[in-house]
């Protein structure tokens, strides 16, 4: 039986990305001057505006507009003929102190927040993520890697990739579309831009296997993408959560990771579940494996715990489940202190991916061998 999976990635530049990025950069710093900073920040962008509002109760002092403008103009917004520029936006602050009532239901270590959490891995690409996600954020990181290394200098910060894939039987056999939209400047041509991004980009980052006669590659369908970032789209946080995940083949708890701390069990949690997921595909007790966990507000214990194999387990799946629960912790506050989720190490999760990439400390194996030797 053959079926459709898709996956979006977008470059740094893309509105949404911009905002996840300034959020996420903000509770770095906070984190740096006070790990136990409690952060819950939200950021829109728009035509020269930068807004932050959000939630904040904190020993420590940052100056909000340089950050901001610090971000963007790291991502490469530093030229008003892109329409958004670092040092000309408006950044606009709207922060109050955290509820108390959240304080006080926090400050026992219980979870900062009500959420369902997911963590999936697949035995699939060799981070054991699916292709389709993988793929489409080797590419856009490669294009914003030519922009940024001053290769492609006509290349501009925004952009956008879809990669669908199809599988027999559950299994991927090749990618049917590539489809980039790439923003660029006025002067070079749409024919060498296409060929500049399949032949240096799609070519070089997508392994030959998964290409073919059947894979329909598309660059800029609909022609010029002159006029792109903020100027064109507004951004906010929270808006790229499947792109931020698995892609549609995984599955989503519903929240956002960016601008928030550790103690939102929405981040730290889904932190947690990819890490059991990703141990038990890796220690070859199921080839597919999605963990979900249930948190409630200022209970110190998951309410809810589940694992599900779609039938690809090698041991019994109640054995798995019982193996986990004694090696990993589930407690906000255990999970915190394993994963040393009170370091600023949140700027570089929020484009391509917060999973997937082994400098993320829930990416390591290191219950591998005792998971092992319990089943």
């Amino acid at each position: 039986m053959y079926s459709l999976r898709m996956a979006e990635s977008v470059t740094e530049g893309h509105p949404d990305k911009i905002a996840d990025q300034i959020a996420d950069t903000l509770l770095d710093e906070f984190l740096k001057k006070d790990p136990y900073s409690k952060v819950s920040l939200e950021i829109l962008v728009t035509t020269g505006l930068v807004m932050v509002g959000g939630e904040l109760s904190t020993e420590s002092f940052v100056d909000i507009p340089k950050v901001v403008r610090g971000v963007v103009k790291d991502i490469g917004y530093t030229k008003p003929e892109l329409g958004f520029d670092a040092d000309t936006c408006a950044v606009i602050t709207s922060i109050d102190e955290q509820s108390p009532e959240i304080a006080l239901g926090v400050s026992g270590e219980g979870a900062g927040d009500t959420a369902i959490v997911v963590g999936y891995a697949v035995k699939e690409a060799p981070n054991l993520m699916p292709w389709a996600i993988t793929i489409a954020h080797r590419i856009t990181r490669k294009i914003s890697e030519l922009r940024k290394t001053g290769k492609c200098p006509f290349l501009r910060p925004d952009g956008k990739v879809l990669v669908s894939m199809i599988y027999e039987d559950g299994k991927p056999q090749f990618i049917k579309d590539i489809v980039a939209y790439v923003h660029h400047d006025p002067d070079i041509s749409i024919q060498n831009l296409r060929e500049l991004v399949i032949e240096e980009v799609i070519r070089k980052e997508v392994p030959s296997e998964l290409l073919g006669n059947r894979t329909n590659i598309r660059v800029n369908p609909t022609g010029r993408f002159v006029i792109g970032g903020p100027v064109a789209d507004t951004g906010l946080t929270g808006r790229k959560i499947v792109s931020d995940a698995y892609g549609d083949i995984g599955f989503s708890g519903g929240s956002a990771f960016s601008g928030k701390d550790p103690t939102k069990t929405d981040r730290s949690g889904s932190y947690m579940a990819r890490m059991i997921a990703k141990h038990i595909v890796a220690a070859g007790l199921a080839d597919k494996c999605v963990v979900q966990i249930g948190y409630a507000f200022g209970l110190t214990e998951p309410v809810a715990f589940d694992i599900e194999t779609f039938g690809t387990e090698k041991v019994d799946k109640e054995r798995i489940e019982d193996a986990v629960l004694k090696l990993f912790p589930l407690k906000p506050c255990d999970i915190i202190e394993l994963l040393d989720l009170r370091r600023p190490i949140y700027r570089d999760t929020a484009c391509y991916g917060h999973f997937g990439r082994e400098k993320f400390p829930w990416e390591r194996l290191d219950y591998l061998d005792k998971l092992k030797e319990l089943l």
